[in-house]
């Protein structure tokens, strides 16, 4: 770990290294093959603070900054990126939305039972037609004499068939263009919300992902999540702090990458040697050591900010664009390193290659962070 840590920010790390090599990974294969997030283990990862990590301890959260938060999904997506990327969608967008513009009575009748590992979150922004371009948003809640009605569909929801909370972005105003959007918060059971179809991916299998459908969906008025039209602007903000989050995903699968390749160039001997002797495998090795380490650098150097107040709308782009690349990278180096075994579900390496490709995706695709990152220079 190239960063200079707290005695307590060690502890946190060893800690959570040591509950996912014991909690996860014997089951990291099964778990992908099954295509379901095992709820079994949500008691105890909430038993170690890891599903309310950045919020009060007044309200079921362990009141961590946003470099243990860094700590913890690295960690986790060292070992399996598809339960960080879980973690990592409860805690940084649907949680951390009601944390950061919902009412006091809000965040007591869902932020709690979410920090306290009670139930899982979604967020609900993407649409089949409103993807990178958020803007396009589709579906709409209307006023009506109690509340609102809400009807469209969402997709590629993390968690969408088995949260407990979902917030869920909505046209209010299509005249106001972005600023006629509203968020929602919804409890699962509202009568006209369904889950969709659930998506067969090609990795991160243990983290579902589906539709969600409102069909004259009712709500009463306590369920607007911040002050109406400004959901378009929330969520702007809420993934400044989940891109975070993803950058320290991007750097914890590519360690695990690279530890895997590591490891194996050690011990796989041609021509009576380990292959690790060689200049071709060791200058790979070197290479991404040192790409690994600068993203790790950029994530932590964002989080810091993050904990100082500032703003890290650019920090927090460039983070993600070049930690969520690197892994790619690391991932693609760790199957050439396995050479055939590296084709082979025997070997982790397969795994987070299939897994790694949707860091440049999520949250942001990395040809939209260039946008951002661009705009906040030339602004």
């Amino acid at each position: 770990m190239d960063l200079h840590l707290t005695d307590d920010q060690r502890l946190l790390r060893d800690s959570v290294r040591e509950f996912a090599e014991r909690e996860i990974r014997p089951h990291v294969m099964a778990w992908d093959e099954a295509q379901h997030f095992p709820m079994s283990l949500l008691p105890k990862l909430a038993d170690l603070g890891l599903m309310g990590i950045q919020f009060p301890e007044a309200l079921g959260g362990s009141g961590m900054s946003a470099v243990d938060y860094c700590l913890c999904i690295e960690e986790l997506a060292r070992v399996d990126p598809a339960i960080a990327l879980s973690v990592a969608a409860h805690n940084g967008l649907a949680a951390a939305h009601i944390h950061m513009f919902g009412s006091e009575a809000q965040q007591r009748e869902f932020l709690v039972p979410l920090a306290t590992g009670q139930v899982l979150g979604a967020w609900g922004l993407t649409e089949p037609t409103a993807g990178s371009d958020a803007a396009g948003t589709r579906t709409v809640a209307r006023r009506d004499e109690d509340g609102w009605v809400i009807d469209g569909a969402k997709t590629f929801i993390t968690h969408g068939n088995i949260a407990g909370v979902l917030v869920a972005m909505a046209v209010t105003d299509r005249s106001r263009g972005n600023r006629g959007i509203s968020a929602f918060v919804l409890p699962a059971g509202t009568p006209g919300m369904r889950a969709g179809r659930k998506e067969n991916k090609l990795g991160m299998r243990a983290s579902e992902t589906s539709e969600v459908i409102f069909e004259h969906c009712r709500v009463p008025a306590g369920a607007l999540l911040g002050e109406a039209g400004q959901g378009f602007i929330n969520t702007l903000q809420v993934l400044d702090a989940g891109r975070i989050g993803i950058a320290a995903l991007s750097v914890g699968l590519a360690q695990g990458a690279y530890d895997a390749a590591r490891a194996y160039a050690l011990q796989r001997e041609q021509f009576g040697q380990p292959i690790a002797s060689f200049q071709g495998i060791r200058w790979k090795l070197a290479d991404l050591a040192t790409k690994i380490a600068a993203a790790r650098l950029l994530t932590y150097r964002a989080a810091a900010l993050k904990d100082a107040g500032v703003r890290t709308t650019r920090e927090s782009s460039m983070a993600k664009l070049y930690a969520s690349e690197v892994a790619v990278r690391a991932a693609e180096e760790c199957v050439q390193i396995h050479g055939g075994y590296g084709f082979v579900k025997d070997y982790p390496a397969e795994k987070y290659f299939r897994d790694v490709k949707l860091l440049t995706i999520g949250e942001g695709t990395s040809e939209v962070q260039r946008l951002v990152i661009a705009r906040q220079l030339l602004a």
